[in-house]
């Protein structure tokens, strides 16, 4: 797949130009009362018609019912719902039939056994999600600064696009695309000076050191074609 970097929880037209002067792909809302990151209905249409065209859009909810979801959908027109809670793979497909927008299904991350549950998803979802499991006192269920073992997603394939969250940050954005093979990333407090507050300076580094470290990425697996080419040849 192309490669995708998402900046999520924006809330302000500052972040959300910063994003996608940089390059962002999406760009994130959350709507989620107990997020720092938190916005509105009103702020979220303002910041979304902002963003319309030139990013993809999306809403992030957390086990969010039907009449949340559509005044989600209504006010901002989301390219994506972003589905953060313990949604079950029918509760997926069923939200997508309904408001006929796409999904992406985040997966809480601590070991192996972990990724066994993207296999239920993948049918349901349009796309998954990667993120650090929540700690059993963790009061959100991302966006958290904690990182898994990237290790674990090298090698696997899958039949959805993912993106890569958890932890991530200007400084290990680039190792943690290296280790796992990723191709998309998804980051929030990573670019943040405090708790929901956006640094725009990070946002700027962090899109461009994932897209040089995509590059590497890119450039390695192109030679490691050609010599198994060779070798056969």
């Amino acid at each position: 797949m192309a490669s995708l970097v998402k900046i999520c929880g924006l809330s302000t037209p500052s972040s959300v130009e910063a994003a996608l002067a940089a390059g962002a792909d999406m760009v994130g809302f959350v709507f989620f009362a107990k997020s720092p990151r938190h916005v509105s209905l009103a702020v979220a249409q303002k910041l979304g018609r902002q963003a319309r065209g030139r990013a993809k859009v999306v809403a992030l909810t957390v086990d969010a019912g039907d009449d949340s979801l559509a005044e989600i959908v209504e006010a901002l027109a989301p390219d994506l719902l972003q589905l953060h809670g313990k949604e079950s793979p029918a509760r997926v497909a069923e939200i997508a039939e309904a408001f006929g927008v796409a999904t992406m299904k985040a997966i809480g991350v601590a070991a192996s056994g972990d990724l066994v549950a993207a296999k239920d998803y993948a049918r349901a979802a349009d796309m998954l999600l990667f993120d650090a499991k929540p700690g059993k006192n963790a009061k959100l269920p991302g966006g958290n600064g904690q990182p898994f073992d990237w290790r674990l997603l090298a090698g696997v394939t899958h039949e959805q696009p993912y993106l890569l969250s958890g932890g991530l940050d200007v400084a290990n954005v680039a190792e943690a695309i290296a280790l796992s093979g990723a191709m998309g990333v998804d980051v929030s407090s990573g670019v943040e000076s405090a708790p929901g507050v956006k640094d725009n300076a990070k946002i700027a580094a962090f899109i461009a050191r994932a897209r040089a470290a995509f590059s590497r990425s890119e450039d390695n697996e192109l030679a490691q074609r050609q010599a198994r080419a060779g070798s056969i040849a």
